[in-house]
Parts: structure tokens; sequence; C-alpha cells
């Protein structure tokens, strides 16, 4: 389990290939929020969306890299809601 006091606000999330997922808000539960801007766009654009704490790979750097890469990885994202967002 990774120690979650080592994810900052504003660090950078990125997939196991190193695109840009989005930028630490804060951690919330088992989840961590990520910041509005990197909301997407239409629909979901303008309010927060999750990443579940069991697909933190690694925190290093001011970045934490998840186990999965960057278009898998989104599918995972949720709203404040707990829905799925894709």
């Amino acid at each position: 389990m990774i120690d979650t006091a080592r994810i900052k606000e504003h660090a950078e999330v990125i997939g196991a290939d190193g695109v840009h997922i989005g930028t630490v808000d804060r951690v919330e539960g088992s989840r961590i929020k990520l910041t509005k801007k990197d909301s997407g766009e239409g629909s979901h654009e303008g309010h927060h969306h999750f990443i579940p704490l069991e697909l933190v790979a690694e925190v290093e750097g001011g970045r934490v890299r998840l186990s999965a890469d960057g278009d898998v990885a989104v599918t995972f994202e949720e709203e404040d809601s707990g829905k799925a967002v894709h």
C-alpha cells in the first residue's frame, strides 16, 4: 500500500506510460481527487474527478505514477457521485 502522505497537492498524476492524467487536488478516503482544470470537456468539464488509490504504483519526484497506462487509467476515473466517467 502506498503512503498517502507522500501524495502532495498539485503533484502531477501520470499513467505508467508517462501520459498526463491530471493534477492532485487532495487525497479523500481511498481516492485521489483531481483538480477541476483536468476535468475534461463537455458534461465532464468543471467538476472534480477521482482516481482510486489502488492504481498508484509509486510517488516520486513530485509525480504520482499509476500502474495503468493513461488510456486505461482514465476509464477508472469517477465523478463526485461515484459514477464512472466513461
